[in-house]
């Protein structure tokens, strides 16, 4: 049996060019008829809901089916409701929880099965794993705390080994990685500035020639990829910039071979980037 769905108060938001979704309690209705009765209901964005805080509807109701999810203890491989139920208990339409459920399938968390229905995704990653899968809030900004400290202490001692450890090969991969992030900034691409983000850490974390570092280096931030595409909409955030600058000082210090100067220098990094991250789901979800 699934728990009633947690009243959201993050303010009326709507999907472009389709349906409204409340952000407060909504009645529950069956089938098609949500829909009709969220058109209904829809309301115009006020002069004060800016487009900083704009959210798309299918983001607020992917983020709501996580929480029943999470509330339900469902577990990996377990059947989820169809997408009727589901629209009938958030009080949306199939169409929204439709969109939603890609957003989830597309970043992990929800496997739609053809015929079979919708499943909580099996993911066999270290944090991935049946209890970690299911713990994780995109958006909850206790969850993303968590996340960063956990990066914290794994990247740091990551970069102590790398100044040790790391090989002429291995700076050049990471020393490649900084300059695809920099071009990506440069040029406006997000892609190719995620990317080179990516493979910046990933490198880092090979350079420790630690596998276990590799491992939780790369779930956490596939983690952290999950917040950054519900919670901020795939946006890079205001702190780019200086991302490039702290990618520079640590590489020179993996490359000075300074084991407490490349952990000081990861450290800021990710606080900087993690106050980054507070800011920009602050901003969306609160306006």
């Amino acid at each position: 049996m699934w728990p009633e769905a947690r009243p959201y108060s993050s303010g009326v938001t709507h999907d472009e060019g389709d349906e409204t979704v409340h952000g407060t309690s909504m009645p529950t209705v069956s089938g098609e008829s949500a829909g009709e009765q969220d058109a209904a209901q829809a309301a115009a964005p006020t002069a004060t809901q800016t487009a900083e805080a704009y959210r798309p509807g299918y983001e607020l109701v992917a983020e709501r089916i996580l929480l029943l999810i999470a509330d339900s203890g469902l577990r990996p491989g377990d059947r989820m409701p169809t997408e009727n139920e589901l629209a009938a208990r958030l009080g949306t339409s199939r169409s929204m929880v439709r969109e939603a459920v890609k957003i989830l399938s597309a970043i992990g968390r929800v496997r739609a099965q053809k015929g079979r229905g919708l499943y909580v995704a099996d993911d066999e990653g270290m944090l991935g794993s049946s209890r970690w899968g299911g713990f994780f809030l995109p958006t909850d900004l206790d969850h993303v705390y968590m996340l960063f400290e956990f990066r914290r202490v794994q990247e740091t001692a990551a970069s102590r080994l790398a100044a040790t450890h790391a090989t002429p090969a291995e700076l050049r991969a990471i020393e490649e990685a900084a300059e695809t992030c920099r071009q990506g900034h440069v040029t406006g691409e997000a892609a190719m500035f995620d990317h080179g983000d990516d493979e910046f850490h990933l490198a880092l974390a090979a350079a420790s020639h630690n596998q276990f570092l590799v491992a939780a280096v790369r779930e956490a931030r596939r983690l952290q990829r999950q917040s950054n595409i519900i919670g901020m909409h795939g946006a890079v955030g205001g702190h780019a910039t200086e991302a490039i600058e702290e990618h520079a000082a640590i590489l020179q210090a993996v490359r000075d071979g300074d084991p407490e100067i490349a952990a000081q220098a990861t450290a800021t990094h990710l606080d900087n980037t993690l106050e980054d991250y507070r800011n920009e789901i602050q901003r969306r979800l609160f306006g």
